[in-house]
């Protein structure tokens, strides 16, 4: 069955571009006019990747990006005529997987479709391989539910976006052990850590947000080294 492939953009002309150059490599395609759309078609359709514009009326991809992630991991690579380096870490603080900046070449865009989706089914493939985890993991007050995909500090439920859950699992199966940045960028993303060090740097700022006012309380940070959950 061949992967299914969200293009957003409020372009018609890119729309009808990407689609045939994706449709020829062998790609299904689904096509959004904007933000809205993108986010209903992501919500209600099975999309194994999205190419999203940032600059679309309704919702930008900015919002559609984050309000996706608060529920799912679908690989989403950015398509945007804003290539400055602000622009890039933002999208990518907010969960892209990959950024293209306008005007790009069609062949590139499918090369990189073809790239991301290998990367993923690739990670897939190695979780499925590892033995299943422990149903219910403790630590101190923190209980995480492998099975439920939930996790709760001193009784209290803590939301957690896929990332954040996939790093607390592996911290909690080892705490006191030190994890360094790429480490944990591997477990959390399933990619590869090149340049993501602000991008881990954010992700676990904003776990221990969740966990308690104090940052070091759950997560300490080891200087020059990584991050460990304290016993």
């Amino acid at each position: 069955m061949a992967d299914r492939v969200l293009v957003a953009d409020d372009e018609p002309d890119i729309r009808g571009v990407l689609a045939l150059y994706l449709e020829n490599a062998g790609y299904e395609v689904v096509e959004a006019a904007d933000g809205g759309e993108a986010l209903e078609a992501l919500q209600t359709q099975q999309i194994d990747l999205c190419l999203l514009d940032i600059m679309m009326p309704v919702l930008d991809g900015y919002h559609v990006l984050k309000q996706l992630r608060e529920t799912s991991d679908v690989p989403v690579i950015v398509i945007s005529a804003k290539g400055q380096d602000p622009e890039k870490i933002l999208g990518l603080n907010l969960g892209a997987d990959d950024y293209l900046v306008k005007p790009f070449n069609p062949l590139e865009a499918v090369a990189r479709v073809g790239a991301t989706l290998r990367r993923m089914k690739g990670l897939v493939a190695r979780q499925a391989a590892q033995p299943e985890p422990v149903a219910t993991l403790r630590v101190r007050d923190l209980v995480l539910d492998a099975g439920a995909c939930t996790l709760t500090c001193g009784g209290r439920p803590v939301e957690l976006t896929p990332v954040e859950l996939r790093i607390m699992t592996l911290l909690m199966e080892h705490p006191g052990r030190v994890f360094t940045k790429q480490q944990l960028y591997e477990c959390g993303w399933g990619d590869e850590y090149v340049a993501a060090e602000n991008s881990v740097m954010v992700c676990m700022s904003k776990l221990r947000a969740k966990l308690a006012d104090d940052p070091q309380a759950y997560i300490r940070t080891i200087r020059g080294l990584g991050y460990r959950l304290e016993k």
